[in-house]
């Protein structure tokens, strides 16, 4: 018998032999779709990530094979199912004040310098790229209210955006349990939120209404298409973009350039950095912390 024909039939052995073996040709179709979908970029290394993260998907739709699932990604209906996968595979860790420098310098160096022309009829605009469950964007608005405490009847606004609409439900809901509001002072808590009991009967804190008023959630690829014009006093886009090939970063970095007002600032994660062309179009102001210099001011 011929080599070719002895091995015809035989699987090729799987990446990972586990409940759902995955083979290479699955994990291909899955990283190419998260790649087109959403720039994320997934080497074979990240293999066990990528099934410890959607196996959970396999036994709720009650497939019997990642062949299965590839083929319902694929299929007219997988249009949701992607949406689920893009979720699974990205990390949405996030809580109030995350990297609090970040907010300190915000309120220092963007609010305050901006609460005069707010209160003259002027705009005040801040966006949260990647903005997860909400905490971010409710702890940009609680920096602005410190700082300008009359900001809801003001035209001073926080856009909120992310890939993943079940994240953004959480964020419009506004509600948090006691251990997620443990980083809000207890001032800011007891003035900005109301506190209710959550699913199970324990205490809850819901952002009220002022604070609402200032943040809005929109769905946003960051690789798609941005209907916003800006211009943005402050743009955060932290611990997003290291999903993403450097090429895919780079771009995205480039896009935030002209939406950012004159000497606007760019707050970025710890593991990012700015590198190449769009690195020298910033001034690195404290950590993980950028301007737009002021010759791009015009």
């Amino acid at each position: 018998m011929k080599p070719a024909l002895a091995n015809a039939g035989k699987r090729a052995k799987p990446l990972i032999d586990g409940e759902f073996p995955l083979t290479k040709a699955d994990f291909q179709q899955i990283a190419g779709i998260a790649q087109a979908d959403a720039g994320i970029d997934l080497c074979e290394a990240k293999a066990s990530l990528v099934y410890s993260r959607l196996t959970k998907r396999l036994r709720l739709l009650r497939l019997e094979s990642f062949q299965n699932y590839c083929a319902l990604l694929s299929s007219e209906y997988g249009g949701e199912e992607r949406q689920h996968m893009v979720a699974a595979l990205t990390t949405n860790v996030t809580r109030f004040f995350r990297e609090q420098h970040h907010f300190e310098h915000l309120k220092a160096h963007v609010v305050e310098p901006l609460v005069a022309t707010a209160r003259a009829g002027g705009t005040v605009r801040i966006w949260s790229a990647a903005c997860s469950s909400g905490e971010e964007p409710y702890s940009i608005a609680l920096s602005i209210l410190s700082a300008m405490p009359d900001a809801a009847s003001l035209d001073v606004k926080v856009l909120a955006t992310d890939i993943d609409p079940d994240v953004l439900r959480k964020g419009q809901a506004g509600v948090y349990g006691e251990a997620a509001m443990a980083p809000v002072p207890a001032d800011k808590r007891q003035r900005w939120f109301t506190p209710q009991a959550d699913a199970e009967g324990g205490k809850a804190w819901r952002a009220g209404g002022e604070l609402r008023k200032l943040v809005t959630f929109r769905n946003l690829n960051l690789i798609g298409h941005w209907p916003m014009r800006g211009p943005f006093h402050a743009i955060f886009c932290r611990n997003a973009l290291i999903y993403f090939k450097e090429e895919t970063q780079l771009e995205v970095w480039s896009r935030f350039v002209p939406l950012l007002a004159p000497a606007g600032r760019l707050y970025i994660g710890h593991s990012e950095r700015l590198f190449g062309d769009v690195a020298s179009m910033f001034v690195n102001e404290a950590i993980t912390t950028y301007r737009l210099r002021k010759e791009l001011d015009a």
